[in-house]
């Protein structure tokens, strides 16, 4: 049995999906960017947009009965990679101690010009 959890994104109508869903003890968060339930970008900077975003995804892990403890993996996209530091300082700060898997990409665009990072985890349930 599936549960998903939807955060009211826009894009999650247009392109028929959900923030995050659980498939028995599995959970994946899809890509998930600075846009609030009103969809305003929060943040003008990567550090910002990533503190957001990191809270967004705590939500939904949440709504799914999961923690940041069980995030086994990260996946993220910067549009620039001259500010990965405040990236790697917003990551250190949701997960010190629990050092997911992680990867981080330099993309040349998302969705929308002002959103500078989007994240997606997964995360397993013991």
């Amino acid at each position: 049995m599936k549960q998903r959890t939807y955060s009211g994104s826009r894009w999650e109508a247009q392109a028929s999906y959900c923030r995050a869903i659980r498939s028995g003890s599995f959970i994946a968060v899809s890509g998930t960017t600075a846009v609030d339930e009103n969809g305003e970008v929060v943040g003008e900077s990567v550090y910002q947009q990533a503190v957001f975003v990191f809270a967004k995804i705590e939500r939904a892990l949440g709504e799914l009965g999961a923690r940041l403890d069980d995030v086994v993996r990260t996946r993220t996209f910067i549009t620039d990679m001259n500010q990965f530091e405040g990236f790697a300082r917003a990551h250190r700060e949701m997960f010190q101690d629990i050092d997911p898997a992680a990867t981080c990409l330099g993309v040349s665009a998302l969705v929308d010009e002002r959103l500078l990072i989007e994240i997606e985890v997964d995360a397993l349930l013991p």
